[in-house]
């Protein structure tokens, strides 16, 4: 799955109503996942840790709990595309989703689920990157 398709499968899948902590977001990919072959539930998590890995930075982070940093970086992958490309070029417009406490936590759960799905077994998920909060040691450091 590329980039473009992470990205448009989001938007695919989110609710035309509210959507508190991304709970129908995330419910919504995991059954389309789960219905197509094994290597797109592989390359969304790949996607998915590729973004919440390039939020992993100092400005963002540095007054958060690793939970509440992880579930927030989520929240703004859930608000789409658009908004993540936001927070990338201007960290302040990561502020609203620490004010206002949203989280995603949902949206990690996603590539397991539908795996878990299809195969009927646990995945030990091992992706290129890390979403854990404070593994880009890139984005932390000075």
């Amino acid at each position: 799955m590329n980039e473009d398709a992470f990205w448009q499968l989001i938007e695919d899948c989110r609710p035309a109503g509210p959507d508190s902590e991304a709970e129908l977001l995330a419910a919504n990919i995991t059954e389309r996942l789960a219905r197509s072959p094994l290597s797109l539930v592989t390359g969304f998590a790949e996607q998915l840790s590729w973004v919440l890995y390039q939020l992993d930075r100092k400005e963002y982070g540095q007054d958060l709990s690793g939970d509440a940093f992880l579930y927030t970086r989520a929240a703004v992958v859930a608000a789409g595309r658009a908004v993540f490309g936001r927070v990338l070029q201007d960290a302040s417009a990561f502020a609203p989703f620490v004010i206002d406490h949203i989280w995603a936590e949902s949206l990690l759960y996603v590539p397991d689920r539908a795996y878990e799905r299809i195969t009927g077994e646990k995945w030990g998920r091992d992706t290129r990157y890390s979403f854990e909060s404070y593994s880009n040691a890139e984005g932390w450091a000075g």
